[in-house]
């Protein structure tokens, strides 16, 4: 003797129709772990790139306004050594979380101007790569 259950959920009759007009494909693993792959290697290129812009960003700034000198641009980062060294423990912390959030807002920043390029390319490296295993 059998227990057949049904749930109301079984019986709703989208239900049954889609479980009739249901056709089975082989799905592909291989297509899916590469499309995982493509896109998690395409974001880790995305994201250190953004990071290396932000950090180079203030260097390339900073030896601009030194003239390309770098003994003066050394002089101005020894100066802000010293005033950072003998500055009162509270104006170290403020100097320290301003740091933090203008690097990332210049960080998200970044990121949304670039997204729109990055969300291209990956959809383009997907469709390529789905037309290969199609």
């Amino acid at each position: 003797m059998t227990i057949e259950t049904q749930m109301l959920v079984d019986r709703s009759p989208s239900v049954l129709m889609k479980r009739a007009g249901r056709i089975r494909r082989s799905f592909h693993w291989q297509a899916l772990f590469q499309g995982g792959c493509f896109v998690l290697i395409e974001c880790m290129i995305f994201a250190a790139s953004t990071l290396l812009l932000v950090l180079g960003l203030p260097l390339f700034l900073f030896l601009l306004l030194a003239g390309w000198d770098l003994t003066a641009l050394f002089a101005q980062l020894g100066n802000l050594a010293d005033h950072y060294r003998t500055a009162e423990p509270i104006a170290r912390y403020l100097f320290a979380s301003d740091l933090q959030m203008a690097f990332l807002i210049c960080v998200g920043t970044l990121a949304f101007i670039r997204m729109p390029t990055f969300l291209h390319r990956l959809e383009r490296g997907l469709k390529k790569s789905e037309v290969s295993h199609g």
